[in-house]
């Protein structure tokens, strides 16, 4: 099968860092789905895992952790999904990725995608929406039938992929949102999401949250560096209110600014469920599988903003070099084998 590999850890500009190869097409194990992949994302974490380093694998690595494609055969003891059926799916981190035509995938990790949905749309959203449903729901206790309803959460990093489904789930909640973005078309793009204020992180956020009359907000979700708003969090959080974020951090976190606040701080790694196999993984499908009916009903929007065709070795490191920018707008989509 065609896949794009690394052996490796090169800068992005190096043609080396990702390249063509073929590889065997990998046989199912009990709760496998052998997918044939028809598009893939590309978010921070495969930038991270593909970053510079001196280790060098023996074997051809395949990176990619967001998919919609077709269920080509399965597992012995799969109950879930049959050959034919149109997926979606993030994956697993500890097991080949995405950038093949074919992937091994635990089906309980699995949703069916939308219906509504064309694969490069669907593909947009596997990683981000889960990543916003299990920091919301799971991480925050926000509850999703509106029991908060009219609290404010403050989104650090709205115009990304995260933060775009983030700020229509919570929408969804009854929240009042204040995300953040700074360039013209970057605050455009959160308003349409659904963002209720928009601040520019380049300037001071207390003040600007001030002026809007949030002196204190009740949720903080950062979908940016840790590090950098670490003491702005702990200021603009309120007292027994909550944060969660999703970028580990370089340096150590004083997390004795939150204590006089009671505060809460949680971390989100979608990744958790699968890497640890604990035995709540199928709550991820479910997730899917819901997150696709609010697809379908229009009530969630597909965060695509870019496709590049065919998936190959040159326009995935395009794609790598743009997310590293830092300057991503929504989710950029690779389509189609050559």
């Amino acid at each position: 099968m065609k896949a794009v590999a690394l052996t490796h850890y090169l800068p992005i500009s190096d043609p080396q860092s990702l390249f063509d190869t073929e590889l065997p097409t990998p046989l199912p194990g009990a709760h496998d789905l052998l997918v044939r992949v028809e598009a893939v994302s590309v978010n921070p974490v495969d930038t991270k895992v593909r970053a510079p380093k001196a280790d060098v694998e023996i074997a051809p690595s395949v990176l990619g952790w967001d998919a919609a494609g077709v269920v080509e055969a399965v597992g012995a003891d799969v109950t879930r999904f049959k050959p034919g059926d149109e997926v979606y799916y993030a994956g697993d981190i500890t097991r080949p990725g995405s950038n093949s035509e074919f992937q091994l995938v635990d089906e309980r990790i699995v949703g069916h995608k939308p219906k509504t949905s064309s694969f490069t749309e669907a593909a947009a959203l596997p990683l981000t929406t889960i990543t916003a449903w299990e920091a919301f729901f799971e991480r925050l206790h926000i509850d999703r039938n509106g029991a908060h309803h009219g609290q404010s959460l403050f989104i650090i990093g709205g115009a990304g992929g995260v933060g775009s489904i983030a700020i229509q789930l919570a929408r969804m909640a009854g929240l009042v949102v204040i995300a953040t973005a700074s360039r013209p078309e970057t605050r455009e793009w959160v308003t349409s999401m659904g963002a209720h204020h928009v601040v520019n992180h380049r300037e001071h956020l207390p003040t600007q949250l001030g002026a809007l009359n949030f002196a204190a907000v009740h949720y903080i979700a950062n979908f940016n560096n840790t590090d950098t708003y670490w003491s702005i969090m702990a200021e603009l959080i309120r007292p027994q209110g909550k944060i969660v974020g999703i970028v580990e951090n370089s340096g150590p976190l004083a997390l004795n600014l939150l204590k006089s606040k009671s505060a809460t701080f949680a971390w989100e790694f979608m990744f958790t469920r699968p890497m640890y196999r604990t035995p709540d993984m199928a709550v991820q499908g479910d997730l899917l599988n819901e997150a696709a009916e609010l697809v379908d009903a229009k009530k969630l929007r597909t965060t695509l903003t870019e496709t590049l065709s065919p998936i190959n070795a040159a326009n995935l490191r395009q794609a790598h070099a743009r997310v590293e920018s830092g300057h991503s707008i929504g989710k950029l989509v690779l389509s189609g084998w050559s």
